[in-house]
């Protein structure tokens, strides 16, 4: 694989972070400020990259916001970290295009399962697209359309709109979309789900309430036919 940007303008943190993920097998590349990472991710783009919100000169939600609009580098998956108990910072960091977080302090292996999530289902061999209705979706690009038009996912974003399609037939339960997306058990009080269902029918527009539907007490499902 390629390599995994930390950046966290702690050293001792960043340090433990980077000799964690090596000893998985990874290749880290480790960052003080997020103004040198960006600049390094332009010619070398990373295949994930952890951002600590708290960081001198640019900010991670700042540093997020700017990949997010690079067309080069807006799917690189983000891990943002955050104080602990820090609700908002939580929040703001999936709104500005976070695919996940987690909270300091954490432990080696919930951080490494979180990463083998999202570098997950990346390679889709067997089919090279899905549609249903206005929708379609390039399995090799990762590209989704709606009527023609293209729509800009997070990569976290892009997973759980197509798991539901892939799903179409059957209510999916929110611990199931959680388990199998996150890949971890996630906190009961956790509005991450919550915040991509949002996120993706606004960016859906209009075809957004009428696609993916909420299973009061139960969770979501992808209404093929519209």
């Amino acid at each position: 694989m390629g390599y995994i940007y930390v950046i966290e303008d702690d050293e001792s943190i960043r340090e433990l972070i980077r000799i964690a993920l090596e000893g998985y097998g990874y290749n880290i590349k480790a960052y003080e400020a997020a103004e040198a990472a960006i600049e390094n991710m332009k010619n070398e783009k990373p295949d994930l990259a952890i951002f600590d919100i708290m960081l001198p000169g640019m900010d991670g939600l700042s540093a997020i916001k700017l990949i997010r609009k690079d067309p080069v580098l807006k799917d690189i998956p983000i891990i943002c970290l955050t104080a602990k108990d820090k609700e908002l910072d939580k929040v703001a960091g999936l709104d500005v295009g976070a695919d996940d977080y987690i909270t300091k302090p954490f432990g080696v292996l919930e951080l490494a399962a979180r990463i083998r999530s999202l570098l997950r289902r990346i390679d889709k061999e067997d089919e090279k697209e899905m549609t249903a209705g206005k929708l379609t979706i390039n399995l090799l690009t990762r590209e989704v359309f709606i009527d023609g038009k293209s729509i800009d996912l997070t990569f976290k974003e892009y997973e759980v709109l197509l798991y539901l399609l892939e799903n179409s037939s059957r209510v999916v339960s929110r611990d199931e979309m959680l388990n199998q997306i996150w890949g971890y058990e996630y906190d009961v009080e956790s509005r991450t789900l919550d915040i991509h269902i949002r996120t993706l029918r606004q960016k859906l527009g209009s075809y957004g309430a009428e696609y993916i539907k909420t299973v009061r007490g139960v969770g979501y499902r992808f209404m093929k036919n519209q």
